[in-house]
């Protein structure tokens, strides 16, 4: 057992409120994924490739969007330590141990990989904390405001680890078809396999502080999602268009309005059941349709500007 995990079983701080059977469950969970899938060996990856120039043609803005997320996870540390400078021990057990690690190798492998297909590498954002972010930081002095911001915190990864899942899974499936057989292999199964139980984590949190939380926390959760939803690495208008290149490349956007709206409610499906559930009849918030629309429409600019 880890030392933070032998700190946990022993002393819980007073800020953990979720029930001790959901603790345990996170902590038991956060062990398992360290023991189990430690970060992929960087010299276990086979960059063998048929037709580099084929696969950068057609996912190289894949690879240029998804490198560049799983390597900025170091500023997420960093805004995590402003946003939650009191968390249950299992947060940074989690987000610190295991979490980290993974993402910075997925990283590291996808920006060799795109730079073996003759991509640049991303420009990366490892230190700027956006101003959102740090006045949300100073309300969060507050405990009762910092159990809000842990609700967003577990939404937003809900939302992320679910929309890599599904593009990694894209991903696979089109290298496979290309004959890239040892990249989607070496590469794109391993990584793809991290990502779920990071996404199972963030599903348990959620629920279990969802049923801790008051009324009011409830609404101001609710309200702040409502307006700071963004697809996973957009943070401004160009990578808004990016995000929706990468989903023109995998494919989702491929059946108009039908595809996107099923790309919604599975990344917003979690969010929906929590957060939505007296509105019956709701699919998907508003807010995260609005916002994949968004992107495909600036990315429908961009082709309509190349071609013209």
């Amino acid at each position: 057992m880890t030392a933070v995990g032998e700190w946990f079983r022993r002393r819980r701080t007073p800020r953990t409120r979720r029930g001790a059977s959901v603790e345990a469950r996170l902590h038991d969970h956060v062990e398992r994924l360290g023991e189990e899938h430690p970060p992929i060996p960087l010299d276990s990856v086979d960059y063998t490739m048929a037709r580099p120039n084929v696969l950068a043609d057609k996912f190289g803005p894949v690879l240029t969007y998804m490198s560049r997320v799983e390597l900025e996870v170091e500023r997420n540390v960093l805004e995590l330590n402003l946003l939650l400078p009191e968390p249950p021990p299992v947060d940074r057990f989690f987000y610190g141990d295991v979490w980290l690690p993974q993402e910075t190798h997925h990283g590291l492998i996808l920006d060799k990989l795109q730079s073996l297909v003759g991509l640049p590498s991303s420009t990366l954002n490892l230190n700027h904390i956006d101003l959102r972010m740090r006045l949300l930081g100073a309300l969060g002095k507050s405990t009762a405001i910092q159990d809000v911001t842990r609700m967003l915190y577990y939404l937003t990864g809900v939302a992320t680890e679910q929309s890599a899942i599904l593009a990694y899974n894209k991903l696979h499936r089109g290298l496979m078809q290309l004959g890239e057989k040892a990249v989607a292999a070496t590469v794109i199964g391993p990584i793809r396999r991290q990502e779920p139980g990071h996404f199972a984590y963030y599903k348990i949190a959620a629920q279990g502080l969802w049923e801790e939380l008051g009324a009011w926390q409830k609404w101001l959760a609710r309200t702040i999602r409502r307006f700071s939803f963004e697809p996973v690495g957009a943070y401004d208008e160009a990578q808004r268009g990016d995000f929706g290149v990468v989903m023109e490349r995998l494919g989702i956007t491929g059946e108009g309005e039908a595809g996107l709206m099923r790309y919604a409610e599975q990344i917003g499906r979690v969010e929906t059941e929590l957060l939505w559930a007296q509105k019956e009849g709701l699919k998907v918030p508003a807010y995260v349709v609005d916002a994949l629309r968004h992107a495909a429409y600036l990315a429908a600019g961009r082709n309509s500007a190349m071609a013209a």
